[in-house]
């Protein structure tokens, strides 16, 4: 690792790879014989989105390394096929963190894998989606072009910026290279309460307490207990626990509470079909015949149902948000929540542009896209 006085910047130069200029080769290979590629890195999200058939495999595993790092300035850049673990650790020395707390997948997890299907953890609701630290992206298209959108720092941003459409996009509009974000302090102090709630009073306590200028941080339910952690000043967090009240639990117990549920270790994340819903914090139960998860203050549900896509998705529009089939279950159609035909002809000139022979990831988020 060397560093450098000014700014403060770090540049790691351990296990770092850029395999930039071979993955350039392979996808004009692709473009010039009109081949589908799948991009891949950790795996770890294989069982995401929709199976495809792809005439070759892009394999971005070994493209990690972290570029650079300013703590100062809490902006950090890695390549797109790094663990989250390796940033976690750099990051770790410094006492800061990624607030969007992404799920590890037993260290599998990549950056540029947690930014195509925009996952995030606990914290979201308080501390941002990972779409919301993005500062920039380094990519490919389908024409074997090197693009750069967005930037380094937060003040720099400029011209037309597809970095944040690719949170989501499972990979569709560009081979990612790397990704510049923000990064966090670890909070001063950490608490985690505990209440013994019905479904109905979670969603109620949860939404008020939400409501207030209290360090809240994350807040799930799930048979009957909601858990509740408060981050912050030690003041702050102090105050808001006595005030609250619960069962306080203790921080080695508490940090693998929190860590389960980041990771997805709970046992409804091994369901046999799993649903997730994006609704309203306040909306009421779902009333769905299955074992279900609360999270992000009643804004995501998990929900183990045998059902199909369209009758989840009028659920979760009556709740006022979407619905995705998240793991298992039939997926040899749609598993994504329907998209209003605006959207899916903005998304399809967005993708026609970037990628206009249709050779990344075709069909993984949408059969038509």
């Amino acid at each position: 690792m060397r560093r450098s006085r000014r700014n403060q910047k770090i540049t790691c130069e351990k296990h770092v790879a850029d395999i930039t200029q071979h993955l350039l080769d392979q996808i004009a290979t692709a473009c010039n014989s009109n081949q589908t590629l799948s991009i891949k890195a950790g795996g770890s999200k294989a069982f995401m989105g929709r199976p495809i058939q792809a005439d070759c495999q892009l394999d971005l595993s070994g493209h990690s390394g972290i570029v650079s790092y300013h703590p100062v300035e809490l902006v950090m850049t890695a390549r797109a096929g790094t663990p989250l673990v390796e940033l976690e650790a750099a990051l770790a020395e410094h006492n800061q963190m990624l607030a969007f707390e992404p799920p590890r997948f037993a260290g599998r997890g990549t950056l540029g894998g947690t930014l195509a299907t925009n996952l995030s953890g606990p914290s979201r609701p308080w501390w941002g989606s990972i779409r919301d630290h993005i500062l920039g992206v380094n990519l490919i298209n389908g024409f074997a072009e090197r693009l750069r959108f967005g930037g380094q720092v937060m003040k720099n941003v400029a011209g037309y910026d597809l970095s944040r459409l690719q949170a989501g996009a499972f990979g569709a509009l560009g081979v990612m290279t790397e990704i510049s974000f923000k990064v966090s302090p670890q909070p001063a102090a950490l608490r985690t309460l505990k209440f013994h709630l019905s479904e109905s009073e979670a969603i109620e306590q949860m939404n008020y307490f939400a409501s207030q200028p209290k360090p809240l941080s994350a807040a799930y339910w799930q048979s009957g207990v909601l858990y509740v952690r408060l981050a912050g000043a030690a003041s702050a967090v102090d105050t808001t626990a006595k005030h609250w009240g619960g069962d306080e639990i203790g921080t080695p117990e508490a940090t693998a509470i929190w860590q389960t549920l980041q990771d997805q270790q709970l046992a409804i994340f091994n369901a046999s079909t799993l649903w997730r819903f994006s609704v309203r914090s306040n909306a009421p139960s779902l009333n769905l015949n299955g074992d279900t998860l609360i999270n992000w203050g009643g804004a995501e549900r998990w929900v183990a149902a045998d059902a199909e896509l369209a009758e989840m998705a009028q659920v979760a529009e009556t709740a006022g948000g979407q619905v995705s089939l998240y793991r298992g279950g039939d997926r040899k159609g749609e598993v994504l929540h329907p998209m209003v035909p605006e959207l899916q002809r903005l998304q399809q000139r967005i993708k026609q542009a970037v990628d206009p022979k249709g050779i990344f990831n075709p069909g993984r988020g949408y059969s038509w896209l």
